[in-house]
């Protein structure tokens, strides 16, 4: 059988190069100041969607990112790793969005894709580690969810199969189509880009970005209509206004501190058993570590 599947992707800044610029004063991210990458987990995802479309003649893989118009960027990734399509939710007024209000707008926003077998998302994003967008986004839609998943072993018969990744070991579950699942960064990784995707790919814009472009390839977009990335406003997905960004967001951040880790002093032990024992005990003591 053949699955219509959307795959949930963000752009996150890279934690890993946090200063001291990476949050404004209202205690909202500064996404100008750092590196932005594709979600890891949503990269573990979209390889389980692709799994899918392998195995199933006939399936699409469809990405939806909220974000600024640079996060068109990842659905251009998509694309170059065997995505058919995908559609950017960018406004202002989305702008300091929590996990409820991203859930909201992206679950309009699948309401408006309209058909759809399975969604497929990372467990959680680098930028929040709240695990809270994909169960949301399924509540609000009414379906039946799956988290923490490691493998999609099946799909047959109206139902899915799938292996989850729990911290005391593992277990399979079904659950009937559609469904909702979140992706553990213990599955699978992504495969890297096709390079023939990305010769088909690479000018592939949304209305934004074609506005601010060089007018050398403006005549592609007219004879290759998959270059066009669907772009939509909160007015376009019939969002209430007052549910998204910072309005429709209750969680507020009320402090951020950076803490730098530094090497006072150091020890050198002897190899011997009996080192590691008394180094264990003086760590024990000093409340290092238990």
């Amino acid at each position: 059988m053949s699955l219509k599947i959307i795959v949930l992707a963000k752009q996150v800044p890279d934690t890993r190069n946090v200063g001291k610029d990476a949050m404004k004063a209202d205690g909202t991210v500064n996404r100008a100041a750092l590196p932005a990458i594709f979600n890891p987990e949503d990269l573990n995802a979209l390889e389980q969607a692709l799994r899918l479309k392998e195995a199933h003649a006939g399936t699409t893989v469809t990405l939806l990112t909220m974000g600024p118009a640079r996060a068109a960027e990842i659905i251009r990734e998509g694309l170059y790793r065997g995505a058919d399509d995908g559609y950017l939710l960018t406004d202002r007024a989305f702008a300091g969005s929590d996990t409820l209000a991203t859930s909201y707008a992206l679950s309009m926003a699948i309401r408006k894709i309209g058909d759809f077998d399975v969604i497929i998302c990372g467990r959680q994003a680098i930028d929040g580690d709240t695990a809270q967008v994909g169960p949301q986004v399924a509540e609000k839609l009414g379906l039946p969810q799956i988290t923490y998943a490691e493998e999609i072993r099946a799909v047959e018969n109206g139902r899915i199969t799938v292996k989850r990744r729990l911290e005391r070991g593992v277990e399979t579950v079904e659950a009937p189509l559609p469904v909702l699942i979140t992706v553990n960064g213990s599955a699978a990784d992504c495969r890297p880009r096709n390079a023939q995707f990305v010769q088909k790919y690479k000018h592939a814009k949304t209305v934004t970005e074609k506005q601010e472009a060089n007018s050398d390839y403006m005549h592609l977009y007219s004879s290759r209509p998959y270059l066009n990335l669907t772009e939509w406003s909160v007015a376009d997905v019939g969002a209430d206004v007052v549910q998204c960004g910072l309005s429709g967001s209750p969680t507020k951040v009320k402090k951020i501190e950076n803490v730098v880790f530094q090497t006072k002093e150091s020890k050198t032990l002897e190899p011997k058993d009996e080192a590691i024992d008394e180094l264990m005990k003086e760590l024990i003591m000093n409340h290092t570590i238990g």
